[in-house]
């Protein structure tokens, strides 16, 4: 059986990690408050889920999933993941995450710092565009008329290939937008945010977002 884990629990981590049961693989879940807090989430996502540490569940996952907020990605386990396909779920929020000088200037993306930080990982943007609630509802059989697309971006083809088998299994299309520079066409405030779409939709969406300043 293959395990996804997560650095993160909140509403995107416990979503993906739905979608990930019913899709057949155990999850391990981790936050920065430590297993004993997420004991609720357990009883409510089932048998095939745990909660671990962020280094335990690093260190379990053939896939892992990095739902933190940005400020947070400098606590993200390194060594457990070196050779892992990572998830970047994450958006920008400078009212959040505080002001990033080189987000500001657009001069790299969120993706590509969570990269910088995991430079033996293999780091794909996925599930940033989605609300997480629909996460584990919009899926639906692969072929179906109007079946929901789902973009990633990463610079190894083996990584995004392997996130886009994960998307497909969830019940998404993905449409790959490319290497990490270019996943800001699908962040926070873009055209293609939130908003369901198809794979003809999306690439058409993302083609003609521009990039701006952050705010």
């Amino acid at each position: 059986m293959t395990t996804l884990a997560t650095i993160g629990a909140g509403k995107i981590g416990t979503n993906v990690a739905l979608a990930a049961i019913a899709a057949g693989y155990d999850v391990v879940l981790s936050n920065s408050r430590g297993p004993e807090s997420l004991a609720g989430v357990i009883r409510e996502l089932g048998p095939k889920a745990r909660a671990a540490t962020a280094e335990e569940a690093a260190a379990a996952g053939d896939i892992v999933l990095v739902a933190v907020p940005l400020k947070s990605i400098g606590d993200v386990p390194v060594e457990p993941l070196a050779g892992k396909v990572v998830l970047d779920a994450n958006n920008y929020y400078p009212q959040r995450d505080g002001r990033i000088a080189s987000l500001d200037g657009n001069e790299t993306t969120t993706s590509q710092l969570l990269q910088d930080h995991l430079p033996d990982s293999f780091v794909v943007k996925a599930f940033n565009n989605i609300y997480a609630a629909d996460i584990p509802k919009d899926g639906g059989p692969e072929g179906a008329p109007g079946r929901r697309a789902l973009p990633i971006a990463g610079d190894d083809g083996a990584a995004k290939a392997t996130a886009a088998a994960l998307l497909d299994e969830f019940g998404y299309d993905a449409v790959d937008l490319g290497p990490l520079s270019e996943s800001w066409r699908v962040e926070r405030d873009t055209l293609a945010y939130g908003k369901p779409t198809t794979s003809d939709e999306l690439r058409d969406l993302a083609a003609r977002t521009e990039r701006v300043q952050q705010v």
